[in-house]
């Protein structure tokens, strides 16, 4: 193609390269994912060879749990590819994981570490997401920004 033919998708992407700070959302995005659904396999396997206190309610978990991994995981692909309604679900998910992590700071055992880890990651998230980069990168326009 020359200089001034262009595909739509490059038209309605913009050109250039995928901006740092949107890679390091998805990459942050796709690991939360990834340990939902760890821990949903987990607590579904412990609930199905162990000996829990409910079977039901540890079965229920880990399906629950490994479910609610895909929204991390399909925002995490949609911002790789810079899809501009991969946004939504990923801050969805940064501001579902803060009262989670808040949750485990209170704890006193290991899961301290956890809970620091994970505001950490959510925190991190939230400020690459909101990035003005990140949005234009996603073709997101402000409330009056139509053009």
């Amino acid at each position: 193609m020359s200089s001034e033919q262009t595909s739509p998708q490059e038209t309605a992407e913009g050109a250039g390269t995928r901006p740092r700070r949107l890679t390091y959302a998805a990459v942050l995005a796709a690991l939360e994912g990834v340990a939902l659904l760890a821990g949903g396999l987990w607590v579904l396997v412990l609930g199905l060879t162990g000996s829990p206190d409910d079977r039901q309610q540890a079965v229920t978990l880990g399906v629950t749990l490994a479910v609610l991994a895909l929204l991390p995981l399909l925002a995490a692909r949609g911002l790789l590819l810079r899809r501009g309604w991969s946004r939504g679900p990923a801050v969805i998910t940064q501001l579902i994981a803060l009262p989670v992590a808040y949750n485990l700071l209170k704890a006193d055992s290991m899961a301290v570490p956890a809970g620091i880890a994970l505001a950490a990651v959510a925190v991190a998230a939230l400020v690459l997401l909101v990035n003005r980069e990140t949005t234009q990168a996603l073709g997101i326009k402000g409330p009056g920004r139509a053009e």
